[in-house]
């Protein structure tokens, strides 16, 4: 078949696929009978079939395509650089945009200096692939710094880390699982550095430095003490059942029984963790994912969970424990003071012994307005009457056929009447008329002595249930504030950690899209890391993205650093001029190369893109320059109609086309006729 470039700005091109596309359409409905709109219906049906199919296994965004333009990949400014999101690699950007703007973690990577002697050691399959991985690293790190374009390709160091997860392209990796793996791979990295720098001292390694703390675990095993120190680097909790972030802290730091660690002669078993070191990157693990046994599939906990953007820590330090212990003993206490108000208010708020419950101080209103009604009573039969037009007839809509006409009688209608009154047959009721009934419910018998009595307990039996509603809701408000300042005085709240990066997922546990949060600390705001996008945010929409509860979106990570180590998110500085480094000046001279040579290359893009526009400019020039035939002027348009012509249909153009033959057949007997035989012979 025919193919038809309709990239261009040919119109010709076009027209010529529109008539091919009418031909195509006019051949298939011969052949099937079936029309062209009823095979684009079933062609969507079957794509939504085979959406539906691939649901569970389709991931949220697919492979970014590149614009034509290279104007609309520029950087503008100095944004900051995007990550391309190569194939379900969200996760991959979460993360190392959240890396990336840790002042002191990026200095780490951009200076790292591959072993002198790295040629020499055993290529193990671990430095085989860390020390390639920190290279690549090393790159993406100076493009993100200094590209000229408004987003990088990630692919080269993405790829060593899936042949490291064995897994297919198609499959999401969980953020938790990625960083584990990077940081591993990072600091292996860095201790072959460390290794190999050493003066007969145990080396540091700086990413253990930067990510790993330690915590002493306290606890009694069957009746036995014990004490270990243990090193950790991200820190899981757990969500479900809890409200907010340090509700999940307080239940990791204890467990099984709390009681038996400070008895000397208890069986139980249970043990406090205690923070002796904490890492100047605190990493939390949120987990939001749990195994269904009955589905027999992971499933992911929407539940709302409150974070600060300020955490306080002081509480969790070893240093701290005795002062804890009793805060948390009258914690405790006051938790079930709390829970006995609030059952007493409970009480008042939802007051009866059946299925409907009211609050106590409706109730006794209602009694009040009863008890203060005075019973106005009227005759059923006069209330019909009342509802009855004033002549007598029947309404218009009533059927004659319902209603039967009654004479007066002194038994059914008032001989007071003054009028003749059409009476609604009821077979069960019309032989016995009820006795007069009040109009609203109200006491039949009550002396004036009774009422005073009643309405005065009713009016100090309302102010006494709202004084004690009002005392009970005033007690557990104290006692929650009570609660919330219990670590508020000066000596717990000295290891302050800012919030520094949010981690955000969204969908299910089978599949979904990752983003990230990240507080720009010098401009004093959040910004939304999407992949390619990067925009401007707000605490309020961090909170609705990231607390749940809201749709299908949660914090998966939280990243917190030490807001008294100032290095962490510090600027570099000229130690000549004192001036600070920014962009390029930032970078190792190699790396500062590699930049250049990409801006470079994208540069000649951008020329390149210029230089054929205006080639294409030119030939339009040209071309207009050119004279051509005359025309035919179109129809004018008139005000209101559509600015286009319509398709002729094929009973046009065949007789367009007949009528065009019959006028050359004509026009070529006239010229015979003029040229004579010897001409036609001739011809």
């Amino acid at each position: 078949s025919d193919v038809i470039d309709l990239t261009g700005d040919d119109k010709d091109d076009l027209q010529r696929a529109i008539a091919l596309s009418l031909e195509e359409s006019n051949r298939a409905f011969r052949e099937t009978g079936i029309t062209d709109e009823e095979q684009a219906i079933s062609r969507v049906l079957e794509a939504s079939i085979a959406e539906n199919k691939a649901s569970l296994k389709r991931t949220h965004p697919e492979v970014w395509s590149d614009s034509p333009n290279p104007y609309d990949r520029k950087r503008q400014d100095n944004c900051p650089v995007g990550l391309k999101n190569v194939g379900n690699t969200c996760w991959f950007s979460a993360v190392i945009q959240s890396l990336f703007n840790l002042l002191e973690f990026r200095r780490l990577v951009l200076n790292f200096n591959p072993p002198a002697n790295a040629q020499d050691l055993p290529r193990n399959q671990k430095e085989h692939r860390n020390l390639p991985f920190m290279r690549e690293l090393r790159y993406l790190f100076a493009l993100l710094v200094g590209s000229k374009r408004k987003y990088v390709d990630p692919s080269r160091a993405v790829e060593i880390l899936k042949d490291a997860f064995k897994s297919n392209d198609s499959q999401q990796q969980d953020v938790s699982e990625f960083t584990h793996k990077l940081l591993d791979w990072l600091e292996d990295a860095f201790q072959i550095k460390a290794e190999e720098e050493r003066d007969g001292e145990k080396p540091k390694n700086p990413m253990v430095e930067l990510f790993y703390g330690r915590f002493l675990a306290v606890g009694v095993l069957e009746g036995k003490k014990f004490e270990n120190t243990e090193m950790f680097g991200q820190y899981p909790l757990q969500v479900n059942g809890f409200k907010d972030l340090h509700e999940c802290l307080e239940a990791a730091m204890i467990e099984g029984e709390i009681e038996s660690l400070h008895s000397e002669n208890s069986a139980k078993s249970g043990q406090e963790h205690w923070f002796t070191e904490l890492p100047p990157v605190l990493t939390f693990e949120l987990s939001r994912f749990e195994f269904n046994q009955a589905l027999g599939r992971p499933e992911k906990i929407h539940n709302k969970l409150e974070f600060p953007p300020i955490l306080y820590l002081d509480r969790y330090m070893h240093k701290n424990r005795e002062i804890t212990r009793i805060k948390r003993d009258e914690i405790k206490r006051l938790k079930e003071y709390l829970t006995v108000l609030q059952q007493r208010l409970e009480r008042y708020l939802s007051y009866g012994s059946g299925p409907k419950r009211f609050p106590l101080v409706d109730v006794l209103q209602y009694a009040l307005e009863f008890a203060s009604s005075k019973p106005v009573c009227t005759s059923p039969v006069d209330d019909l009457g009342a509802s009855a037009p004033a002549s007598g007839t029947l309404p218009a809509q009533t059927s004659p056929s319902t209603i039967e006409q009654q004479g007066p009688s002194s038994s059914d209608v008032p001989s007071t009447s003054p009028v003749q009154r059409s009476v609604i047959h009821k077979p069960f009721t019309q032989s016995r008329i009820p006795p007069d009934l009040p109009m609203h419910p109200a006491p039949r018998h009550i002396t004036e002595e009774e009422l005073s009595v009643l309405e005065g307990c009713l009016h100090r039996w309302r102010t006494e249930v709202e004084n004690d509603t009002r005392d009970l809701q005033e007690s557990i408000s104290r006692i929650h504030r009570t609660i919330e300042l219990m670590y508020s005085d000066k000596t717990m709240v000295q290891v302050p950690y800012r919030l520094h990066a949010v981690l955000v997922h969204e969908g299910q546990a089978n599949a979904g899209h990752y983003w990230a949060y990240i507080y720009d600390h010098h401009q004093n705001r959040w910004m939304k890391y999407n992949d390619i996008s990067v925009t401007k945010s707000t605490w309020e929409e961090l909170e609705r993205d990231s607390f749940g509860g809201y749709r299908n979106a949660s914090a998966y990570c939280l990243m917190y650093i030490n807001d008294k180590e100032q290095y962490l998110i510090q600027e570099e500085f000229n130690k000549e001029t004192g001036q600070i480094l920014v962009g390029m000046d930032t970078l190792p001279s190699d790396l500062r190369d590699y930049v250049k040579e990409d801006n470079k290359r994208f540069e000649k893009e951008l020329e390149e893109w210029d230089a054929e526009l205006a080639q294409k400019a030119q030939q339009e020039k040209l071309l207009s320059q050119i004279p051509r035939a005359p025309a035919p002027s179109p129809a004018p348009v008139q005000a209101g109609e559509p600015e286009y012509l319509e398709q002729p249909s094929r009973t046009d153009i065949s007789k367009h086309l007949k009528e065009d033959s019959v006028q050359a057949i004509n026009r070529a007997l006239a010229e015979q006729e003029d040229k004579g035989p010897e001409a036609i012979m001739d011809t």
